[in-house]
């Protein structure tokens, strides 16, 4: 019930999402607290997460958005036609430079770390890219727990 209709539900337009440790964070927080609450667990317990997410075997968040975000980069560089979700993700401001201090993460930059520059090109290989999905979520993988 959980993985059909919860996670769907805090996951809407996720793909879309610019996604930082905080909301990483947050989105961990509210799913650990929603599987305490199925067990019927307080924090007071002091059970371990890893021990409470084999009970519940919920799928963890994260990995679903990050999926989701994969296959929808994919999906939206492969399109021919010139519509405005593809211009913006290619678009590069002309004559503003981003300001000083740490930057702002972009919805392409961990997409950029794991791939490189090159990822609106190898998307266009569905094969190459969904080959590729796997190794991207990988990295989530252990920072989920």
């Amino acid at each position: 019930m959980y993985n059909q209709c919860v996670i769907p539900t805090m996951a809407y337009g996720a793909e879309t999402w610019t996604t930082t440790k905080q909301l990483e964070q947050k989105l961990l927080v509210a799913q650990r607290a929603m599987e305490r609450r199925m067990l019927n667990i307080t924090i007071r317990d002091k059970v371990k997460n890893s021990k409470i997410r084999t009970q519940t075997q919920v799928k963890d968040i994260i990995l679903k958005i990050k999926e989701a975000k994969w296959r929808w980069a994919g999906h939206l560089m492969r399109r021919g036609d010139n519509r405005w979700t593809k211009r913006l993700t290619e678009w590069q401001p002309r004559y503003r430079k981003r300001g000083r201090g740490r930057q702002k993460r972009r919805w392409r930059d961990d997409i950029t770390t794991y791939i490189g520059n090159t990822w609106t090109r190898l998307s266009m290989y569905r094969e190459t890219w969904k080959n590729h999905e796997e190794g991207y979520i990988q990295q989530w993988m252990k920072t989920a727990w």
